[in-house]
């Protein structure tokens, strides 16, 4: 990413769509695949080159519940991508940390983007529109704005941060004004070279970036001493959910997904199936799925396993159903849907969620 007019070099990764049916079992893959290993926790934070004023996360929000680091600091100095974990959710050249949420209803609902650290505000931009970039065609349109709107904030001591993709009107700060850390800058959206609701950040020092995961002056890799410079210890996760639920029909593409009406759609005995679905991140080749939907008097209605064998970064949606039929209706009450992720001889994911049907 460049701190002048133009805000950002992020790169484009593209989402082909690939639908795999069988009767009513379904798994969605909506993007590149990778690999990663599994969760690991930072170290404590210590003290940095310069003074680092320590960081906060820049979104008001729950991590790893209604917020997730969907793309770490690549740390492969060559073509390839490498996180700080030892995984490949990041993007080549990606130079900060995307904080996404789950999709453009809670967007639209305000999730704030927050200022790290206290410090003045150097140069804003807003007014760009917000849209999912998924073509490359489109990308080109993007060149010179990538980061869309945002703002970069001087800390002192050599620090800078800079925040990308905040929704078109919201930013809420001016050249020279003072911040304190957890200032509300804006909102998150989807502005710029953007294919899902998140705000990025980027931390510099002495006008280069650093992963705030390993710190200053780290070499390529990871398997290195690491010290970060977040003011609070974060988990790794390379694996996680984004959002599940129950439906009336199989998920769609990733714009359905990320949209958020589909996961807000109501089920009742008069649907034409009842679907329980999940989105998942950082899946691996190799890892196997379990699904169980369980009826109101407790029975399996539907039990499915599955290996997934062509994983998906950040964006894969799975889900299996019950069709209703007049010789097999759905009974009314409450239904209940159990997933796990299952990597080797770990649950990496485990999602439970229930709907009454009336």
């Amino acid at each position: 990413m460049r701190a002048a007019n133009a805000m950002s070099r992020k790169r484009l990764f593209n989402f082909p769509l690939a639908v795999a049916l069988a009767g009513i079992l379904g798994c969605i893959p909506l993007g590149e695949s990778a690999a990663q290993s599994p969760a690991i926790q930072t170290p404590a934070p210590v003290a940095a080159a310069g003074a680092s004023p320590g960081f906060a996360i820049p979104i008001d929000c729950a991590l790893g519940r209604d917020c997730f680091i969907l793309n770490y600091f690549d740390r492969d100095p060559g073509p390839g991508m490498l996180d700080f974990g030892c995984g490949r959710q990041s993007n080549d050249g990606h130079d900060g940390t995307d904080f996404g949420i789950p999709d453009e209803q809670a967007m639209a609902g305000g999730v704030a983007v927050l200022a790290s650290a206290a410090g003045t505000v150097m140069r804003v931009r807003d007014g760009i529109s917000d849209r999912r970039t998924e073509a490359t065609k489109e990308a080109a349109q993007l060149k010179g704005i990538e980061c869309g709107n945002g703002t970069v904030i001087d800390h002192g001591n050599g620090w800078q941060t800079q925040y990308c993709h905040l929704r078109n009107g919201s930013v809420a700060v001016k050249p020279g004004m003072q911040v304190e850390k957890g200032a509300v800058l804006g909102m998150v959206g989807m502005s710029g070279l953007a294919s899902y609701p998140h705000v990025h950040l980027t931390i510099r020092y002495q006008g280069k970036p650093v992963d705030p995961f390993v710190g200053v002056n780290a070499a390529s890799g990871c398997q290195l001493e690491r010290h970060p410079l977040w003011e609070q210890s974060l988990e790794y996760a390379g694996t996680g959910l984004i959002k599940g639920g129950f439906s009336g029909q199989p998920p769609g593409d990733s714009n359905t997904l990320w949209n958020g009406s589909f996961s807000r759609s109501s089920v009742s005995t008069k649907s034409s199936a009842l679907i329980f679905w999940v989105h998942i991140f950082g899946v691996l080749k190799g890892d196997v799925e379990h699904f169980r939907l369980l009826a109101p008097d407790g029975a399996a209605a539907l039990e499915h396993k599955r290996e997934i064998r062509s994983p998906i970064r950040i964006n894969w949606s799975s889900f299996v159903g019950k069709k209703n039929t007049g010789e097999r209706p759905l009974a009314p009450g409450v239904w209940r849907g159990e997933y796990q992720l299952v990597r080797g001889d770990r649950v990496v994911v485990e999602v439970t969620r229930e709907v009454e049907l009336r």
